[in-house]
């Protein structure tokens, strides 16, 4: 797998960590910070220190842009027959372990009757949905607007493009009747530990939370037993224990937690040829 590893910088010990740390953020500048507006001269000075003011007018253009996302996803996501969202890292490319690992997801949750959903970018993302598409089923991509410009992958039948994280997110948990979670950075482990949460809660669910490849998620299974040990949260309850390497048996987790009406509404798709 060594060989297929993105070249990226590892610190090696502590040190190195914290240097790099500092070298981020001593060149990433101040927090920005919006002010509660007043006309006093002294909170003048401080706006244009810190950031533009905020004033109610300001609010309610931003709640009515968050409100248009929400409406635009409802909208587009409400008919989905069931679903599952695959989550993982943007950075695998083609013939990466663990972008054909992901590809073996889509392919084996399409050819189920599963809709592939995916955050709708490259990597482990493209990966599932090109898997999908390969065995005949449909895939959906929510695809996020960030500063270097995150394109929506080739391989979605239909992409939704959403400006806030947190707006995404509620599409990504609220149409599934599942998880599978590839290996990734910290957006996966955000969306991870946020769906985790809320089947804590018992919000949404109960029903599977997967993790795929042991050799990664290994180390934060261990750090969880330890936690739980500490007693701040007990082993039951942090809904993610299965780990598996295999495509197939992630997809039959799901499968088997499927009440008989939801499993009954399932086509199974027969792959395509040449794949």
């Amino acid at each position: 797998m060594a060989s297929h590893a993105n070249k990226v910088t590892r610190p090696k010990s502590v040190d190195e960590w914290e240097r790099a740390w500092r070298k981020h953020w001593q060149k990433a500048g101040f927090t920005a910070y919006e002010l509660q507006f007043s006309e006093s001269e002294g909170a003048h000075r401080e706006r244009g220190f810190l950031m533009q003011r905020r004033t109610l007018v300001k609010e309610r253009v931003r709640l009515s842009r968050i409100m248009r996302e929400f409406e635009q996803g409802f909208l587009r996501l409400h008919k989905l027959g069931p679903a599952v969202t695959v989550f993982g890292s943007a950075r695998f490319k083609p013939g990466h372990p663990y972008y054909e690992l992901a590809r073996q997801v889509g392919r084996k949750l399409a050819e189920a009757g599963f809709t592939v959903i995916t955050g709708g970018g490259p990597g482990a993302m493209e990966a599932a949905n090109r898997g999908a598409r390969e065995a005949g089923g449909p895939s959906y991509g929510l695809n996020i607007t960030l500063p270097h410009e995150q394109k929506p992958n080739e391989y979605v039948d239909e992409n939704i493009e959403f400006r806030y994280f947190f707006v995404r997110k509620v599409m990504l948990v609220k149409y599934s009747c599942a998880y599978i979670v590839l290996p990734g950075g910290l957006g996966t482990l955000d969306e991870l530990f946020e769906a985790a949460t809320l089947l804590q809660c018992g919000k949404i669910g109960p029903f599977p939370l997967v993790l795929v490849g042991w050799s990664f998620w290994g180390r934060m299974r261990d750090l969880l037993l330890f936690m739980a040990n500490q007693g701040v949260f007990g082993a039951d309850e942090v809904g993610f224990a299965r780990i598996t390497d295999s495509a197939e048996e992630a997809v039959g987790s799901v499968l088997r937690s499927l009440p008989p009406a939801l499993r009954g509404r399932l086509k199974p798709q027969e792959p395509l040829k040449n794949h």
